[in-house]
C-alpha cells in the first residue's frame, strides 16, 4: 500500500463489516479485485466501482489504478 506522501504502508486487514462501515461514511478509496479471470467468470456479483486486475498483472496495469487513495484488495 502506498500512502498519499509516497511512503510505503504495512497492509493491514479489515473485515467487510468495515468496508461497508467505510463505504457508507463516503471514504475515498479504490477497490481492486485480484481475483483470477476463472472467479470473475463464476462470481455472480462485483463490488461496485472495482477495478478487476489480477495479482500477475498489478504493475502493467499501475496506471489504471488512481493515486492519492486508499487501496483495498480483495480475492479468494
Amino acid at each position: 500500500m502506498i500512502a498519499e506522501t509516497g511512503q510505503t504502508m504495512a497492509p493491514t486487514r479489515i473485515t467487510a463489516d468495515e468496508l461497508i462501515e467505510r463505504m457508507g461514511r463516503g471514504e475515498q478509496f479504490t477497490i481492486l479485485d485480484n481475483r483470477n479471470p476463472k472467479a470473475w467468470s463464476e462470481a455472480e456479483t462485483k463490488l461496485p466501482g472495482a477495478l478487476r486486475i489480477t495479482a500477475d498483472d498489478l504493475e502493467k496495469n499501475r496506471d489504471k489504478i488512481p493515486s492519492g487513495r486508499t487501496i483495498i484488495t480483495y480475492c479468494t
